[in-house]
């Protein structure tokens, strides 16, 4: 009998991150912030944890002292449960020296942990989508159909075919063939799975599910070191590889463009992805913070989170992290700000003439300003032109959107933006 017991579910901790610095400049990806007070790493694991599977180890490698953090004073189960989640860090030995070098080959220097785990499936996701989706169903897809690697796969675009790995199946949901983020128009073509003229292709969503024996099989006997580009290509001309369709809700956080247009999504009176379903929460850590305060503010679709404070300001479709303080006459749409890790102690503020937040008679628009920053009065920031990348130090343009980067301070009376 098949058991979701038996399923461990492992989880990509990322690489460098490169396309969302500065974001991840002090951390890894999967520890981003997103909707004013979780992190990415909060998706897979709910995910798991609402899916009944309960053994889920997190393979870190870059940055990831904040993710160890919150991954271990958030996630810890009962000593009546048996489950846990664990921290599989990337570590030099005597036989390997090499850090982990892509997602097959992080998961193929764990061969040891995963045996250890006596586990007979094993899932492996990434630590930065935004999507809530039930693996048991996935799981059961799996079984039903005696695959030895099931790929959860999702209708995609023409415009986003270049991101994605792209399959073709058979009438039997097996997949025929496979190809990694396809660049030429051509490659594309050949990979039109649907009738649909919107959404023409099949997509791989980076979800795969391994029996655990073919899993170690497959990776003791190569080098290929990334699974959507090497492991899966080759596997469905040796294995039974099967495509689990997936129509929901699903977003790649990659870049500063996306997370800044997803995070602003959920301020939306319709938001595409709802945190507060109540027999599928996303769980997070455990705060225990005052009520937010709202001294005369005028606030239009605005995601707001606890423990800020917030003065006589005009803000729009807008996402409020923890603890957020906001001074009087500040004017601020279409921006994220992902608040505070503390709150202004007398002897901090003694030392800094500009308090955490937002100072009065600031003007925020098109911007994402990271924890801490201290934005003194009267500042006005701008969006750049779409396109525009600038390095300025104090701050970042990526895509248009202006980057306040973590602990910086920004002195009264500065202009960023396009002249």
């Amino acid at each position: 009998m098949h058991s979701l017991n038996s399923v461990l579910g492992v989880i990509m901790g990322g690489g460098r991150g490169s396309r969302l610095y500065p974001l991840t400049r002090d951390r890894a990806k999967p520890a981003v912030p997103i909707a004013g007070k979780y992190r990415l790493i909060d998706i897979p694991i709910s995910n798991c944890i609402n899916s009944r599977i309960d053994r889920i180890a997190v393979l870190t490698q870059f940055n990831s002292v904040s993710l160890h953090r919150h991954i271990t004073s958030t996630y810890n189960f009962d000593p009546f449960h048996q489950g846990w989640v664990q921290i599989w860090a990337a570590e030099q030995t005597d036989t390997n020296p090499n850090w982990y070098q892509g997602t097959a080959d992080a998961v193929r220097q764990q061969l040891l942990e995963i045996r250890s785990s006596g586990a007979d499936y094993v899932i492996i996701l990434a630590g930065d989508h935004l999507y809530r989706m039930n693996y048991a169903e996935m799981a059961r897809f799996h079984w039903e159909k005696e695959a030895q690697i099931t790929v959860a796969v999702q209708p995609v675009s023409a415009e986003q075919a270049p991101r994605f790995g792209l399959l073709k199946r058979d009438v039997d949901f097996s997949i025929s063939d496979f190809v990694e983020k396809p660049q030429d128009p051509e490659d594309q073509a050949q990979f039109v799975s649907r009738a649909d003229p919107t959404r023409p292709y099949l997509g791989s969503m980076g979800i795969y599910f391994f029996d655990t024996e073919v899993l170690i099989q497959i990776l003791e006997g190569s080098t290929d070191d990334d699974f959507g580009g090497e492991v899966i290509p080759k596997a469905i001309h040796t294995h039974r590889v099967y495509g689990f369709d997936f129509d929901d809700y699903w977003e790649d956080i990659g870049t500063i463009r996306s997370f800044f247009d997803t995070n602003l999504s959920l301020a939306s009176p319709d938001p595409p992805f709802d945190f507060n379903v109540p027999n599928q929460p996303i769980y997070s850590h455990p705060r225990f913070l005052p009520g937010t305060v709202v001294n005369g503010a005028s606030l239009h679709h605005v995601l707001l989170a606890d423990g800020c404070i917030i003065g006589d300001a005009d803000i729009q479709n807008t996402i409020i992290g923890l603890r957020s303080q906001i001074q009087d006459g500040a004017k601020i749409n279409h921006a994220v700000l992902m608040g505070a890790d503390y709150f202004d102690s007398h002897d901090q503020s003694l030392s800094s003439s500009i308090p955490l937040g937002v100072g009065p008679d600031c003007h925020i628009e098109g911007a994402l300003i990271d924890k801490n920053a201290r934005i003194g009065k009267g500042v006005v920031i701008r969006p750049y032109p779409r396109g525009t990348e600038i390095d300025a130090g104090d701050y970042f343009v990526r895509d248009g959107i202006v980057v306040i980067p973590k602990n910086s301070l920004i002195p009264p009376g500065t202009l960023i933006g396009p002249d």
